[in-house]
């Protein structure tokens, strides 16, 4: 596993329909993707004491967050996941989790974590106990993922992001989630060692902003702060 470059920038609806376009004309669509997007559903974790949320507002360069996900309501394939940030890099960790498996870490019933054979949940079981980690926000979006195989770019716009606020039952994909980040959209991109010119083209916007928004701040400060749509370093 190697850090990958990350940008993110703050785009209007004009500014996505016009980067949609022009990434369809050089880019792929994620193998993934149903009609070229797809609904994620995350899980994050947090310290009582909030510490990835401050960290995050902080602007510490060097931070890790934990999450479980699924994708378009499919329970069948949960990701656990471990991203981490340096600066403008990010990497990301995943193992796979079963249903009950996630279920059961939901309802904190994590003893059997401590020996499980992947690492990463164990790893997860030492911060739960450690830090008393633990589930925190429900946050959805949908996502529509362009792929340019060189420089292993990957380019993906996010928005319709929502919030289940004190609700952390994401497994119930029924729960009632409500609007966050108060229509923000988000285009991140991510590549390897090179970023290519064609797609520095594409997704130049000169009037956009880079940031570091995060879905994650964003879903958990309606309940702390309402009003508030996100948090850009």
């Amino acid at each position: 596993m190697k850090y990958r470059h990350e940008l993110k920038h703050d785009i209007t609806i004009s500014d996505m329909i016009t980067i949609r376009q022009r990434l369809r004309a050089v880019a792929e669509a994620d193998k993934h993707a149903v009609d070229g997007r797809y609904l994620i559903r995350s899980l994050y974790f947090d310290t009582p004491g909030d510490k990835a949320l401050i960290e995050k507002q902080s602007g510490v360069s060097r931070r890790a967050k934990f999450r479980i996900r699924y994708y378009n309501g499919d329970k069948s394939v949960i990701h656990l996941e471990k991203k981490c940030k340096v600066g403008g890099l990010g990497l990301k960790v995943s193992e796979a989790l079963s249903e009950s498996e996630a279920k059961m870490i939901v309802d904190d019933d994590i003893g059997w974590m401590k020996d499980s054979e992947k690492e990463l949940i164990r790893e997860l079981y030492f911060h739960m106990v450690s830090e008393r980690l633990e589930p925190k926000v429900i946050v959805d979006y949908t996502r529509e993922p362009f792929i340019f195989g060189p420089g292993n770019v990957r380019v993906t716009l996010d928005y319709n992001i929502r919030t289940g606020l004190n609700n952390t039952d994401f497994l119930d994909t029924e729960c009632i989630t409500i609007p966050a980040a108060q229509g923000i959209r988000i285009m991140e991109v991510k590549w390897d060692e090179y970023l290519p010119g064609i797609i520095r083209d594409v997704v130049q916007l000169p009037h956009a902003r880079t940031g570091s928004f995060s879905k994650y701040e964003a879903c958990r400060l309606p309940m702390i702060e309402p009003g508030y749509c996100g948090y850009y370093d």
